[in-house]
């Protein structure tokens, strides 16, 4: 015999609804950005459904925040990315809207009705065909570049990933495999043809892209900005030194010493203690503002259906 649990939180009143204000800000689209809504039309499926594990993953708005920092560290460690994103993107000068519009992608490609999705990732597809230069190093580089975009692809998973397995629990073999699977439909939209599709494929990708990778200021400038923009409620901005650190805590060792990330980029005990806590608490709670929360009732299902568990009656 099983029954199903609730593990939902929300906090005492006037805290509840200024996470729920934060909330509607953060995923409100920036002057001139396409207007989106979560819970219309009713019933439309998203491109992955309401039970894989991505579902549960992305609701967590700390793995988002720490797994970001991972997938943009990483990006930003190859010349010809590097050069994409801080020659022709708004991130330097305005990094809360630049963060803002990711957000809005990442969470539309995951909730969102599937016609919102295909529309927006239509219009980021047809803002980065605009994109192109020669690197620092005297590359040329085009934002549809197949190797870039599969580069960008693993980064982005490898990042959310990473910060689920090291701070909210251990993900399963079965269930990476699983997400390989659920970010099939959204890569093929981005127009990614030889994005990993396997653990072993990622890994392989790591390897062929290593020698690619350099450490460079523009990193540690993107980590000063991630470390004081107020990219959190204000409830949760004191942690957000410490959520950029675990960001790159949980780099793979090599890149860490590739990008010259020393010792004092680790995590002391306390220090995880204090960020998987927090991350453990805020994925339990319930903002009905969420994408996550928008995307259920869209479905018809309850607010609280991702945050259920089965357990022994």
């Amino acid at each position: 015999m099983t029954h199903t649990h609730s593990n939902a939180i929300k906090f005492p009143g006037p805290i509840q609804r200024r996470l729920e204000r934060s909330a509607q800000h953060f995923l409100t689209p920036p002057a001139g950005g396409a207007v989106v809504s979560f819970s219309e039309p009713p019933g439309e499926p998203a491109l992955v459904g309401p039970d894989s594990l991505s579902w549960r993953m992305f609701k967590s708005p700390l793995v988002m925040f720490i797994g970001g920092v991972t997938a943009v560290v990483l990006q930003l460690a190859e010349p010809r990315v590097r050069a994409g994103v801080w020659d022709h993107t708004s991130f330097r000068k305005n990094p809360l809207q630049r963060l803002q519009r990711t957000g809005l992608a990442a969470m539309m490609s995951v909730y969102g009705p599937r016609s919102q999705a295909e529309a927006l990732i239509a219009r980021v597809n047809r803002l980065h065909a605009t994109v192109s230069g020669v690197s620092a190093d005297g590359h040329a580089y085009n934002a549809l570049d197949p190797e870039l975009l599969n580069w960008v692809q693993l980064t982005a998973g490898y990042g959310f990933t990473a910060a689920y397995h090291a701070f909210q629990r251990p993900i399963t073999q079965p269930e990476l495999d699983a997400l390989f699977d659920e970010g099939r439909a959204s890569s093929a939209l981005y127009g990614v043809t030889g994005a990993p599709q396997t653990p072993a494929e990622s890994d392989a990708l790591f390897e062929r892209m290593a020698p690619k990778l350099e450490a460079s200021p523009i990193v540690l400038e993107f980590l000063d900005i991630m470390r004081s923009v107020p990219a959190l409620p204000r409830v949760a901005r004191p942690l957000q030194r410490l959520l950029v650190k675990a960001g790159i805590d949980i780099l793979p060792p090599w890149v860490r010493e590739r990008l010259q990330l020393g010792p004092e980029w680790s995590l002391k005990r306390w220090e995880r203690w204090v960020v998987t806590r927090a991350v453990r608490m805020t994925d339990r709670l319930l903002l009905t503002s969420s994408p996550a929360v928008q995307a259920c009732r869209r479905l018809g299902l309850p607010d609280d259906y991702l945050y259920r568990t089965t357990v022994p009656a």
